[in-house]
């Protein structure tokens, strides 16, 4: 099977090699090993081809599926190759040789965030973007949040700040790449969260930050359209239940019988 991939078109400030992040092609192979080939040139349109030898595949079930699994998530190692191999080196403390003092990142079309590695920390920052105005509205009320006061349970999280202006670690980036209409999100790694497996969680919850917060943002979005269409709702039933029941009060109306006294009955009842 042939497996063929486009990627996002990168901002001048990002840097591909023969169309690739650097580290993709030694990232492809350390995790598809012997049932991937990739194919030079690629399939006309796209960054990258490979062809799949599925009878390679482990035979036992588990480690089957955990390899479709990564070849489900090609996009995610290929984008995420650069980053892995800065946070390789942060767990052993050193910066990956040939590294730039800051390090773009393409994640969206046109749209790249930012590495700045060094020794005991790396720092990246997120410029948010969106092209929805209610959208933008809810993920500068959603990521104003991220600086609130931590629970016990979080103290071993990375350090997270919001800042609806430029952070100082982006000084002399072109003005074009900090158009950010929702302010811009900085993570701060150390050694400590890529150290054994949390290193592959921890490439994965980066390189997938602006679609985790797209995500609760329409989630946000889509429940209070429900919540306000069930206020109207019931509303509406309010106003319904408060209508006087027209037709009932004019029957009522006329079967009323009036019935005229006589004066000799007013004395009667007077009397009585």
């Amino acid at each position: 099977m042939q497996l063929s991939m486009s990627l996002p078109t990168p901002p001048p400030e990002t840097v591909f090699y023969d169309g690739l992040p650097f580290g993709a092609i030694e990232a492809i192979k350390a995790t598809y090993g012997l049932i991937a080939q990739i194919l030079d040139p690629p399939k006309d349109g796209y960054n990258l081809t490979m062809k799949l030898n599925l009878a390679k595949l482990p035979e036992d079930e588990e480690e089957e599926h955990a390899l479709l699994v990564k070849v489900a998530s090609l996009r995610e190692v290929v984008l995420g190759a650069p980053l892995r191999v800065v946070l390789k080196h942060l767990a052993s403390k050193t910066v990956a040789p040939g590294i730039d003092e800051l390090v773009a990142l393409v994640h969206r079309p046109k749209e790249s965030f930012f590495l700045l590695p060094e020794a005991d920390k790396v720092t990246i920052v997120f410029p948010m973007r969106f092209s929805d105005s209610t959208d933008t509205v809810l993920a500068t009320s959603f990521l104003q949040f991220v600086e609130a006061r931590r629970t016990a349970g979080l103290n071993n999280a990375p350090p997270c700040f919001w800042s609806p202006s430029p952070p100082p670690e982006l000084e002399g980036v072109p003005t074009q790449a900090l158009s950010a209409n929702a302010g811009f999100v900085t993570f701060v790694i150390f050694p400590r969260h890529v150290e054994g497996r949390k290193l592959d969680r921890t490439v994965w919850s980066l390189s997938t930050f602006h679609a985790y917060v797209s995500y609760h943002v329409k989630c946000s979005e889509g429940f209070m359209h429900t919540r306000m269409r069930r206020r109207v709702e019931s509303l509406i039933q309010t106003l319904d239940r408060a209508k006087p029941d027209s037709e009932g009060s004019n029957k009522t109306a006329l079967s009323r019988s009036f019935k005229r006294l006589s004066v000799k009955d007013l004395r009667s009842s007077s009397n009585s």
